[in-house]
């Protein structure tokens, strides 16, 4: 018999049952992924979810990041110039200096 997989429990519908684990909305998450190239026509019904928690994860990641930056300045509020530094200082990231140094300037 076959064991369920990492991602059973993402795509089985999560804790409640009816919504799942996601709090991205799917039908969105589907348009993007259909506009971001000619050639996408269908998509799987699970693409969407497991797509939706990786962004869940990227948000949260980039969140807890910026968030260090925001105590370090002695602040409580989140500042978009807080996202900017915490980018620029992680390597991971890597992939959104331009973008962010664009914005600030």
């Amino acid at each position: 018999m076959r064991q369920a997989g990492t991602y059973s429990g993402i795509l089985s519908g999560g804790i409640c049952g009816r919504t799942g684990p996601h709090s991205l909305p799917l039908a969105r998450i589907k348009k993007i992924m259909k506009k971001s190239s000619e050639d996408v026509k269908m998509i799987s019904g699970e693409a969407p979810i497991v797509f939706s928690k990786a962004c869940e994860l990227f948000i949260e990641e980039l969140t807890m990041r910026s968030w260090l930056v925001t105590l370090e300045g002695k602040r409580r509020t989140l500042h978009k110039e807080d996202v900017a530094t915490a980018l620029i200082a992680t390597d991971l990231f890597d992939f959104l200096v331009n973008v962010v140094s664009d914005s600030t300037n």
